[in-house]
């Protein structure tokens, strides 16, 4: 049988694992749920979240890939058959969905970077992103012609992609994360030195840190602590799975999760520091209090600090420039991580060359992306991101964790797994997290999103009814973002359904190894 792919060293791993982590996420949106969610008391559920959920699913997932040796859902397939396997190829084809609308967000960062040189969007950023920059569609649903100013750069980010996926995974991957994850953390720092010397950065740090106890008492806030870890981490949607079946024989999986897992909260520390302190500065500018100019998301990167960088003293060229480059290098290393799931698992299933799967699974995610790259293409990936997320990764890790703990009692299995190798040992905590405590969490999200969602009882603080996400027509919420989260599951199912080559079939007894 041929030798699977393995990391050069332990850092190799690591830092491709906090790359996958690291992402856009990170930056525009932790700093924002923090400071919703009580500001510095936000720390405690986040904390509790990241050590009763966070972590603990990720020494099961490194387990899972390094006990099995394989992809996702070569992994579930050696672990309980066919009974399994539809559940790693449900998470590749979340990961697929992903990767098609993050590369273009990866795009508008990189046309971004160069516009900060010049400040080209004057002083409407809002009608320059919407406009000049995505000629975006009067209607959902209407798609439009490809937009020039956007497909260009998104070809450059496809190219950079194939180029790392088809060097391998130690050639690849691992060399490319070597290079750009120093790099980010470099970029962002100066991106953070340079927003807390501004006047007013107190007071956004104020804002960011001050706690607010009383939120604690508020069961959604404990909810939002465990629903960003869960998103923030990589976890649940095959990735983590793919990266630990690279690892030697040898590895300390416990001690690769601790570090994986603070090493991304340290950084989205790093950017609420950098982000807040940004808005402060705005806020100080406007004579505003902070709470009018903090978002989240695209309007927080594309709008609102294009709109910083246009009030700042000085450098205002070269800090835009840097965070915008910290978004790309940010989204480079998350959506290589990305696509390796299905480029594994098609490797995996089909027995075809590595070279083989990466043009047919990245070309055809470079080919759907082009959706994502039209006049109405920010509207399909608004609604494609949110349920793909809410109905496919949070899905995914409740449906995971029950079967695992509680239909094919495998707990026990993995701890002896990943003690005989590691440092720090897990014990009865690490198994009352994932069979109880995750398993209620995620069950409570799930329950409340259907709600919302299904039952449209989501209401504004006049007692309204608002209805579909974002107040999408019904038409359009249907075909692009529940029909989106059930296309994951159907194709899993066929997928599933389709034999392994004798290659995968080889090993069996991968369970008294």
């Amino acid at each position: 049988m041929e030798q699977r792919s393995q990391w050069g060293t332990r850092a190799g791993f690591i830092l491709a694992a906090v790359g996958s982590a690291v992402g856009l996420g990170n930056i525009w949106r932790f700093p924002y749920v923090a400071y919703e969610n009580g500001g510095g008391a936000f720390f405690i559920p986040y904390l509790f979240a990241l050590l009763t959920a966070g972590i603990p699913i990720l020494i099961m997932e490194f387990t899972i890939g390094h006990k099995y040796r394989g992809s996702a859902p070569l992994s579930f397939f050696r672990m309980k058959g066919k009974g399994a396997e539809w559940l790693g190829w449900w998470g590749i084809f979340v990961s697929f969905v992903i990767s098609t609308y993050y590369a273009v967000i990866i795009a508008w960062a990189m046309k971004y970077t160069i516009y900060s040189l010049t400040t080209a969007w004057g002083d409407d950023t809002g009608g320059f992103l919407f406009g000049s920059v995505l000629n975006l569609a009067d209607n959902p649903g209407e798609v439009g012609g490809l937009v020039p100013g956007v497909l260009i750069p998104l070809i450059l980010v496809w190219a950079i992609a194939f180029i790392i996926l088809l060097a391998g995974v130690k050639r690849g991957i691992e060399l490319a994360n070597r290079i750009f994850i120093p790099t980010l953390v470099v970029v962002f720092l100066l991106v953070v030195i340079r927003a807390i010397t501004l006047d007013g950065a107190a007071l956004g740090l104020e804002a960011f840190f001050k706690p607010d106890l009383s939120k604690l008492a508020n069961s959604q806030v404990w909810v939002a602590a465990y629903g960003h870890i869960f998103f923030s981490l990589s976890i649940a949607f095959a990735i983590m799975i793919t990266y630990s079946s690279y690892l030697p024989k040898k590895s300390d999986i416990t001690n690769n999760a601790f570090i994986t897992g603070f090493a991304n909260s340290g950084f989205e520390l790093l950017a609420g520091i950098g982000v807040f302190a940004a808005l402060g500065f705005m806020a100080t500018q406007a004579g505003e209090p902070v709470s009018e100019v903090a978002s989240a998301g695209v309007g927080l990167a594309f709008v609102v600090f294009p709109k910083i960088i246009n009030e700042m003293p000085g450098m205002n060229g070269l800090f835009g420039a840097l965070f915008f480059l910290s978004l790309v290098l940010a989204g480079l290393t998350s959506l290589i991580s990305i696509c390796e799931t299905y480029i594994a698992g098609l490797s995996d299933k089909f027995n075809i060359s590595r070279t083989k799967s990466v043009i047919f699974g990245a070309g055809l995610a470079a080919i759907v992306s082009l959706l994502f790259a039209t006049r109405g293409g920010l509207y399909f990936l608004d609604a494609a991101d949110y349920f793909i997320n809410q109905f496919g990764v949070a899905a995914i890790g409740l449906v995971e964790v029950i079967l695992i703990a509680w239909v094919f009692r495998k707990l026990g299995v993995f701890q002896n797994h990943a003690n005989e190798i590691s440092d720090i040992r897990v014990g009865m905590w690490w198994k009352i997290c994932l069979s109880v405590i995750t398993p209620i969490v995620l069950g409570y999200m799930m329950f409340d999103l259907l709600r919302i969602n299904i039952m449209k009882l989501h209401t504004d603080a006049d007692g309204n009814v608002i209805g579909n996400y974002e107040g999408y027509p019904d038409a359009f919420i249907m075909s692009s973002g529940w029909m989106v989260a059930l296309f994951a599951i159907v194709m899993a199912i066929i997928f599933t359904a389709l034999k392994w080559n004798r290659k995968a079939m080889d090993s069996t007894d991968f369970d008294n190894r």
